[in-house]
This record gives structure tokens, sequence and C-alpha cells, in this order.
């Protein structure tokens, strides 16, 4: 387990819509670089603790948001209403992308000079593809965890519990193979069952799907997924990496395929293994 070497901050910004969306900051004295989390529908930023922890310790400044409807975003946003936590509010899915963007720009004006990873995991991944394919994005390299090639074939849309369903009675088994992963989620006020269409509404959940266009500027991209992960896995993974090497033209993309991991790498009972992993190579890619 990685040391607490920091508190995190609380701070907020409004966007266009007038939403005021909350975001996290935790920071070592002298970062040697940046790395944005961008967390997956249904949870919240603070669930990524451990991982920002590890981050800090290893040199990095870390920023996280809690996107639109969720967290305490949700919170403020839904008036303390937390049946309605998920629903992204005005803006959609658009608004929330571009969220994204508006906390890189505050992070790098906080940190000028370092280099910027962004590290989306599921939703977070998908919404961190679309902002790839529209072209002239601010990062130095792009880690995308629990994710899959968007197409109708290669991303579950359906029931992401099903084949785990046997294994517990919380709904969220396809978490994590450690049992406390999934009664922490659901026992968690601020999560809910991760139910695009319900939660989005139809048009937004048609603009999650797409296939990596040409990424400009060109970056590393490092893929990390369990192969019993319900959303895409190993199959799914292999094809996003091929399409980033042909349609996307980039030429440095490593696949890290977990055996026997569900959906949450970070949350697994390897998870310290997955921070190393990760951590080695922002490291080679940022300064080897």
């Amino acid at each position: 387990m990685p040391k607490f070497t920091v508190e995190r901050q609380h701070r907020t910004f409004t966007d266009s819509h007038g939403v005021v969306v909350h975001y996290y900051v935790w920071a070592p004295g002298k970062p040697k670089g940046v790395v944005q989390i961008a967390h997956g529908v249904g949870e919240h930023a603070l669930r990524y603790e451990l991982l920002a922890q590890a981050l800090v310790e290893a040199g990095y400044a870390v920023y996280a948001d809690d996107h639109r409807g969720h967290g305490q975003t949700g919170v403020e946003f839904w008036k303390g209403d937390l049946t309605q936590i998920g629903r992204l509010g005005p803006g959609g899915l658009r608004a929330t992308q571009q969220n994204l963007l508006e906390l890189t720009v505050l992070a790098k004006a906080e940190h000028p000079d370092l280099p910027f990873v962004m590290l989306g995991h599921s939703w977070g991944s998908l919404m961190v593809q679309n902002l790839l394919n529209q072209g002239d994005h601010p990062w130095s390299a792009v880690v995308l965890t629990g994710t899959a090639l968007r197409t109708p074939t290669d991303m579950n849309g359906g029931d992401l519990n099903a084949r785990h369903r046997h294994l517990g009675d919380t709904g969220a088994e396809w978490l994590s193979r450690d049992p406390a992963v999934a009664r922490a989620f659901v026992d968690d006020p601020l999560t809910t069952d991760a139910k695009i269409l319900k939660l989005f509404g139809l048009a937004d959940g048609l603009r999650l799907f797409g296939r990596p266009k040409r990424v400009q500027p060109a970056v590393p991209l490092l893929i990390m997924v369990g192969d019993d992960d319900p959303l895409g896995g190993e199959k799914s993974a292999k094809k996003l990496a091929d399409a980033y090497l042909r349609g996307g033209g980039l030429t440095d993309v490593e696949l890290v395929v977990y055996p026997g991991a569900r959906h949450e790498v970070f949350n697994e009972t390897n998870q310290a293994e997955v921070r190393a992993d990760l951590i080695a190579w922002i490291d080679d890619r940022l300064f080897g």
C-alpha cells in the first residue's frame, strides 16, 4: 500500500453552463510531471486516492474531477438528491468532456513547464478517446484503463455483472476479484449502477461509440485491462491498440493485460503491481 504523503486539496471551478465542478489535487513539493485522472460512470474521483498517493510518492502532481452528475459535483448540482447521481445535467456528455479539458488548462496553468499525462478509466477512457479524435489535444502521454474499442460488437452495453453474478449478491462483482471492492462500492452513497443509457439518455450514449482517428499530436499510449473485464477485456483491447497503430497513426502503443483481473485494475488483488507498472511506464515515456 502506498504511503499517504500529502493531503488532498478540494477545489471547484464553474463551467460555461454554470455547473460547479468539484476537483481534487494531490501534489508533492516539487513535482516532475502531472497526471490527470478521469473516473468511470457511477463513481467519483476519491475512489482513486490510493493511486493518487502512489503517483505523488513517485513525484507527480495529480488532478481529478468529479464529473458532471457524479461525486460532489453531482451532489451540489442536484441539491443533495442522491437519486439523481450519474445524470449529467445541462450540456450532457459534450460538456462533461469539455470539463476534462478545462481541468487540464487549470493544471497546466499551475505547472506550465511540466509534462502532462491524461489517464482515463472506463467511461473516462471513452471520453478521452473522443477528445483524442477531436485533434490538437494538450497531453504528453495518454493511459486508458478498463477500456474497449468503442463499437457495439466490441464494447458490452448490457449487464456488466452477468457472468460474475454467481460470485456474490452486490451486483458489483464485475469490478474486482476482491469482494471488499464490490461491497464498498454499493455501500458508498455517491456511487450508482453503471447503466449509461438510463443515466445519459440515448443521444449521449451513442456519442460514446466511435473508432480512433489520427491522433494529433502523436503521443505514447498505454492500455491496461484485465482479461476478465466484461466491458471489453483482452480481445477488445487488442483491437483498440491495433486501431491506434493503424487509424490513429501512433507508433508507441503498449497493451498490458492482467490475467484474471476484472474491470477496475487499480482496485484489483494485484493493484500494487498495476500501480508500479503504470508509474514505470510514465517515467520511461516522459523521462527515459
